[in-house]
């Protein structure tokens, strides 16, 4: 070990004991500046001082700030893992990764513990009996999706309570995207089978729901019911030009999320890219940015490192956990994180690296479009600071400055 060590570290570092755990990094401010997990606190927490991990320029400056080391010993590795993501969630380490933006992202939520299920748009999900779809990484996209399913599968989104004795209805019922529960012009039954419909689409089931939608039309024309045969046809043909849009892999594919990663060792800006695969078809792909993606020397595996640490946030938070989970590299300490992913779906969850075949070419894709995401938000972030450069010239030369502002302060008089 290197010999720059605060006589207070040292004497931790002497005192770490040899069981699982979390260790807690602090700086001269008591700020938890990095939060982690081992197998052996003791082992893992004094790689951080070696000469050889001190080359890295992350670990070199993280451990010029640490002050104090914390600890708190766990049964097993399991709980550890559960420890780590709460109080990163909690603290926000700075030297920790993190998805970059730390905001709320949108679910769709289906308020199906109510007897006429009322859909919206939330930013946290609780256990309250209803069903969540997401997270989504663009509330626009949240609400496009919506919108587009609205004119297939009619739903109530009013604060009114259901009764069906009301006098009129809101102008969605006008407009066809209601079905107008609430003047009793549809039945408690229909309804819910209409948000069974859309769930079952959000997840992916789309040829059940195509299948659905056409036996339907069929009916009500077999029984002379042509204006709502003629409803369900326009829903079909809505539904099968949102399917059209959905890319067909392989009937056989099983339900899985693919993950890959692109990291930039020059700049350690790292983009994240999540495929949703659902009975043979790709429903949707999501991005994400990450912060703090330059890894110590300590962990020898980036891109595993990314992903495991990508992985603990998403799944927290994700609405859907399917069995499969394909990386595109396997993080250390994986059989921890299946056995936790496991606890949170409720049932087995593998982690695998594909090899060959349809999978490996899928991956493939997802690393392409990662590698573009990324590049897209450098180039993106090169422009916003050439105009904000720009800007600040501007700024000088209009206020007759020696150099730009730093800041600017306006204060409001007025009375």
């Amino acid at each position: 070990m290197t010999q720059q060590i605060p006589p207070k570290v040292r004497e931790k570092l002497a005192n770490l004991p040899d069981k699982p755990g979390c260790y807690l990094m602090r700086n001269a401010d008591d700020e938890i500046i990095y939060v982690g997990k081992a197998i052996v606190l003791k082992n893992r927490v004094r790689s951080y001082f070696n000469k050889s991990a001190q080359r890295h320029p992350k670990t070199a400056a993280l451990v010029a700030e640490i002050a104090d080391i914390t600890w708190w010993v766990t049964q097993t590795e399991l709980e550890a893992l559960i420890l780590e993501n709460d109080l990163i969630k909690r603290h926000k380490p700075h030297y920790n990764i993190r998805l970059k933006d730390d905001r709320q992202y949108p679910y769709i939520k289906v308020n199906w513990q109510d007897d006429f299920p009322k859909i919206e748009v939330v930013r946290k999900m609780t256990k309250d009996g209803a069903r969540y779809f997401g997270p989504y990484t663009s509330s626009t996209a949240c609400y496009q999706t919506l919108e587009a399913l609205r004119r297939i599968f009619p739903y109530l989104d009013c604060d009114r309570t259901i009764t069906g004795h009301d006098v009129r209805p809101c102008l969605y019922y006008h407009i066809k995207m209601c079905g107008g529960p609430c003047i009793g012009r549809q039945n408690k039954s229909d309804y819910r089978a209409t948000i069974k419909q859309l769930m079952d689409f959000l997840n992916g089931s789309t040829d059940r729901v195509l299948h659905q939608l056409e036996q339907q039309m069929t009916r009500a024309a077999d029984n002379l019911q042509f204006e709502l045969a003629a409803r369900y046809r326009d829903r079909l043909q809505a539904a099968q030009k949102i399917a059209g849009q959905q890319q067909i892999l392989n009937a056989s594919m099983e339900d899985a999320d693919y993950v890959a990663v692109a990291l930039d060792v020059r700049t350690n800006d790292a983009a994240i890219q999540v495929f949703k695969v659902r009975n043979g078809r790709l429903i949707g792909r999501e991005n994400f940015m990450l912060e703090g993606a330059d890894i110590p020397e300590v962990d020898v595996n980036p891109q595993g490192a990314l992903i495991g640490s990508f992985i603990q946030q998403f799944y927290e938070e994700s609405a859907f956990l399917p069995r499969l989970i394909l990386v595109q590299a396997i993080p250390d300490g994986w059989a921890v994180l299946e056995e936790w992913l496991a606890d949170k779906r409720g049932a087995a969850v593998e982690l695998r690296l594909p090899q060959r075949g349809a999978k490996a070419k899928l991956m493939e894709m997802a690393q392409a479009n990662a590698d573009e995401y990324l590049r897209v938000q450098k180039a993106e972030w090169a422009a916003d600071t050439n105009k904000q450069t720009q800007s600040l010239t501007e700024l000088q030369a209009a206020l007759q400055l020696a150099k730009p502002p730093m800041r600017i302060e306006c204060y409001d008089i007025s009375t």
